[in-house]
Order: C-alpha cells, then sequence, then structure tokens
C-alpha cells in the first residue's frame, strides 16, 4: 500500500478516534476531539496532493479518499447537531442540513458504485472539494465555539462574542454554504455522469 493510501486509512482510523474523545466524559473533551478532527482533515490534503504529485493514483484511492471523506465529515456533522448548545437561542448545525449532506453523499456514492459495475472509477470533482471545504470550516467552526467553554481554548470565547464571528451571523453563513455547496456539486456530478442512467 502506498503513502497515500496509508494516510486514506489513517482518516478512517482518525475517524474512530474522533467520535470516541467527542463522548469521553472528561474536560477538554471536544477540544481533543477537535485536534484529532484537524489532522484527519489535513491527512485529505496531503493524501492527494502526494497521489498527484508523485503519480501514485490508484483505483483504491480513487475510490477510499472521498469515502473516508465522507464518513469523517458525516460524522463531525452528526455529532455537532446532536451537541447540546449553551443556550436555546444559540444557533446549532440543523438536522435538515446533515440530512441534505448525507444524502448527498450517498447518492455520490450510489453513482461510483453503478460507475464500478461498468468498469469505471470515478474521481472526485474540483467542485466537490470546493465542498469538503466548506463543511470542514463549517465543523471546525461549531467545534471550536464548543471547544471555547472549555479551558484548552477558552481564550477563543472573546472572538465569538464579536457580533460579525458570532454563531447567529458567521455560523449561519457556513451552514448556508455548506448546503448550498453540497446540493450543487451534487447535481453536477449526476449530470456530468447522466449517461450511466440511460438504460433507466
Amino acid at each position: 500500500m502506498n503513502l497515500p493510501n496509508k494516510l486514506t486509512v489513517s482518516r478512517l482510523i482518525l475517524t474512530v478516534v474522533f467520535v470516541a474523545l467527542f463522548y469521553l466524559p472528561v474536560t477538554n473533551r471536544v477540544s481533543y476531539a477537535l485536534i484529532i478532527f484537524v489532522l484527519a482533515s489535513i491527512t485529505d490534503y496531503l493524501d492527494g496532493t502526494i497521489a498527484r504529485r508523485r503519480n501514485l493514483v490508484t483505483n483504491f484511492g480513487k475510490l477510499m479518499d472521498p469515502l473516508a471523506d465522507k464518513i469523517l465529515m458525516c460524522a463531525a456533522l452528526t455529532l455537532l447537531a446532536l451537541e447540546d448548545m449553551s443556550s436555546a437561542q444559540d444557533p446549532r448545525i440543523p438536522a435538515w442540513a446533515v440530512v441534505v449532506v448525507m444524502s448527498r453523499e450517498f447518492f455520490v456514492t450510489g453513482i461510483r458504485l453503478i460507475a464500478i459495475s461498468q468498469g469505471v472509477v470515478l474521481a472526485a470533482e474540483k467542485l466537490g472539494k470546493h465542498k469538503t471545504v466548506w463543511q470542514i470550516v463549517t465543523a471546525i467552526y461549531f467545534m471550536l465555539w464548543h471547544a471555547s467553554t472549555e479551558p484548552m481554548f477558552h481564550w477563543l470565547a472573546p472572538i465569538y462574542q464579536w457580533k460579525p464571528f458570532s454563531p447567529p451571523i458567521f455560523g449561519v453563513f457556513c451552514i448556508a454554504m455548506m448546503t448550498t455547496l453540497t446540493l450543487v456539486s451534487g447535481f453536477s456530478y449526476f449530470w456530468k455522469n447522466r449517461a450511466m442512467f440511460n438504460d433507466a
């Protein structure tokens, strides 16, 4: 197994660690989970970059790299949607946004499985990468918000009290960008590969 694929597999392992830390009844649990999430997100950038620069692109990587991304992001967004907020008036990542994201990911994965059955391996597209970036930004923003109530990242609390960066403004903006790009990229992926459904 080459280095990019090892990084992809490590992201799956880090996702398990991330979820476990998020639920541990310890101080700084969200802060620790956030650090693991960031490390896992960095492997997403590194595996693709190394694979292209060293010409190590494989069918395993084309399939598992985006799948590992989906598992990590769906886990993070689901946990954040379920997390208790400091105030009932504070916005959280809504359940419907998580459903939109997960539906898009299942849909695209289905297209990839159909392609594989036809002997074709579909790689991730640039628009999908932009979608992933905004999903990561949204997840990190809300995790840092939770972590700002913990000792490790408490120094960030004043930043979240600054109105332009507050959850009701910047947080809602992140959710809007994430869901919009999720829908647009999903439709784009379907449209570019619609020929596979000609026998429907």
